[in-house]
């Protein structure tokens, strides 16, 4: 099913930002397709209906307004929007708008990604052990959350979160693939001309666990980076957070081809696009994350190196997957051409 002509990418070579040379990684791959679009955020704003700005979450339908961390969300779930069907995880992101010259603005819809055409907009979503091939993790535990990337952010600050963050202007049919995240033509900010096959944007999540903690309060503290080095190349966790856990990495495609005439952009040149917090520089994207796989799949998947073929998980279709959705409950207009971002989000450059 998945496998398909994802075989030449299973075993992905992939030479990571910071590391001399080619790794060979086990990375399970796989999509979630959209569950729904809405102003929801219970990690950042538990209960608050609706939130400041817009996501995009995909995953387990038990997702709701306040997310207790006691909710056993497999148990809660009557289907996921991820293939691999023991994953009652939830995903979401900011959304991206193209704004017009009149300053009108609308919202640029999702594709899968490559190899994962079949999928409903959503994101790619990894688990990746360390790249050694024999260095076990610890899987997530019933409760855990964690989020990456700062909405306030408009510029380069250069710390190891920032820097987990990339932007690719894909070529047609999925041109300049071949590199890894943050290599090659890709970006930290959003590219600044059209990109004849859209925009990929992905974000990797902290290596390193307290060993305790399911949460805190800014919901990172609790994950860290590598004290030196990078997870790719088995770099040490802090003293503070020793427990190393699987790598997480997000990966959404954003279809900006019909937005590609020139003559619709700023008339100064400047890219078009801004995300649903009014971040037009792309430095603010985050990702957020909600642990709900089914008992110890994912430690399987994990102990097992699997790659997007899982024989030690179970999955799903496509069509069941793409079945997965949710009705929205803040009732508000988010497609077609809006005078201002949902929420009424200022647009702010710093």
């Amino acid at each position: 099913m998945q496998l398909r002509t994802f075989a030449s990418l299973s075993l992905l070579s992939w030479m990571s930002p910071g590391v001399s040379g080619f790794a060979t990684a086990p990375m399970l791959r796989f999509a979630c397709s959209q569950l729904v679009v809405e102003r929801l955020d219970p990690l950042v704003n538990p209960g608050v209906n609706p939130s400041p700005h817009l996501h995009q979450i995909v995953g387990g339908n038990a997702f709701n307004v306040s997310m207790d961390p006691k909710n056993d969300l497999p148990a809660l779930s009557t289907c996921t929007s991820c293939t691999f069907s023991e994953d009652f995880s939830n995903y979401w992101t900011a959304v991206l708008y193209f704004r017009a010259r009149n300053g009108t603005l609308k919202r640029v819809p999702q594709i899968g990604n490559q190899f994962l055409e079949e999928a409903n907009g959503g994101i790619t979503v990894y688990y990746i052990p360390p790249y050694d091939g024999h260095t076990n993790v610890t899987a997530f535990k019933q409760g855990f959350r964690m989020i990456v990337g700062n909405p306030m952010n408009r510029k380069n600050i250069s710390t190891a979160e920032s820097l987990s963050m990339s932007y690719r202007c894909f070529e047609k049919n999925w041109g300049q693939i071949d590199t890894y995240p943050g290599g090659g033509n890709d970006t930290r900010n959003l590219p600044n001309y059209p990109c004849p096959g859209g925009i990929r944007v992905n974000n990797f999540f902290p290596t390193c666990w307290d060993g305790v903690s399911l949460d805190s309060p800014d919901h990172k503290s609790h994950v860290a980076y590598p004290s030196s080095g990078r997870f790719e190349n088995n770099g040490p966790c802090p003293s503070t957070h020793p427990v190393k856990i699987p790598q997480v990495m997000y990966e959404t495609v954003w279809d900006t081809r019909e937005f590609n005439d020139k003559s619709l952009w700023p008339e100064d040149g400047s890219q078009p696009f801004v995300f649903s917090m009014g971040d037009p520089t792309g430095w603010g994207h985050h990702g957020d994350y909600v642990f709900g796989w089914k008992g110890d799949a994912l430690q399987r998947a994990m102990d097992n190196f699997c790659h997007v073929d899982c024989p030690h998980l179970k999955n799903q279709t496509y069509e069941q997957a793409n079945k997965c959705t949710q009705a929205p409950i803040v009732h508000e207009q988010i497609e077609g051409w809006l005078k201002a971002l949902p929420g009424e989000e200022p647009i702010t450059y710093d």
